[in-house]
């Protein structure tokens, strides 16, 4: 009897099943890991809306500042990082203002951007209100009380956020009003929808995406206005 191999038919039938499958499960890996990824982003801006929460209760119902400097600028406080420049040739990124309620760097760092990525900055993905919460010390924007906020369920605190065509991380959200939204952006990067935490703690996934450009179709606005970032 003898030994009967493939034929080139039937091989090319099996590769062509291979491939089949492959077209149907390669999509539903991707979105199951983007899934993954979405779930997390919204598991981080929770914890830190609750560490933004305890920082209110222990700081006279001030709001966490986004940020200020040494008067000789050599070192940054942020409301997600502490980056220290006296030694030029090697900045020294410890834990911001959170650091005392969250004590991880990688609840501020998005799963969808590597480090090399953050333009110095040791924890970047997430942005926190600076236009009206956190304030903007060298655009004279002051720090809000958490009084001040009429409507802490529609006041977004911190948002998936980004800049750029091709996307870059950023640390400060901004209000469609403000001088500097262009790089203040919500990023709609997961699967067209943005984490967002508010000011009461409730944190959800949002695709209602306000503001986009042609040439900046993922980010934008949570509101057509500035009514979802200001105090009233």
């Amino acid at each position: 009897m003898r030994n009967r191999g493939f034929t080139l038919i039937e091989l090319l039938v099996v590769i062509a099943i291979i491939a089949v499958l492959a077209a149907i499960l390669f999509p539903v890996f991707a979105q199951a890991k983007e899934s993954a990824k979405k779930t997390q982003c919204i598991s981080n801006i929770r914890q830190m809306g609750l560490a933004w929460t305890l920082y209110v209760n222990d700081n006279e119902e001030t709001a966490c500042p986004s940020y200020f400097y040494t008067p000789d600028y050599l070192i940054e406080t942020a409301w997600d990082f502490r980056i220290d420049w006296t030694d030029g040739n090697k900045p020294v990124a410890t834990l911001g203002l959170f650091g005392p309620y969250t004590r991880s760097g990688q609840i501020s760092s998005c799963p969808s951007f590597r480090p090399d990525e953050t333009w110095g900055r040791p924890y970047t993905g997430y942005a926190y209100n600076a236009t009206y919460i956190g304030g903007d010390i060298l655009a004279n924007l002051p720090v809000a009380g958490f009084g001040q906020i009429s409507d802490p369920s529609g006041t977004a605190l911190i948002a998936d956020a980004g800049y750029g065509n091709q996307v870059k991380p950023q640390n400060y959200l901004r209000a469609p009003s403000d001088p500097f939204f262009g790089i203040g952006k919500v990023h709609f990067r997961h699967s067209a929808t943005a984490s967002v935490v508010f000011c009461d703690g409730h944190a959800k996934a949002t695709n209602h995406l306000f503001l986009p450009s042609q040439s900046e179709p993922n980010l934008g606005a949570l509101s057509q206005d500035d009514s979802a970032y200001d105090l009233q």
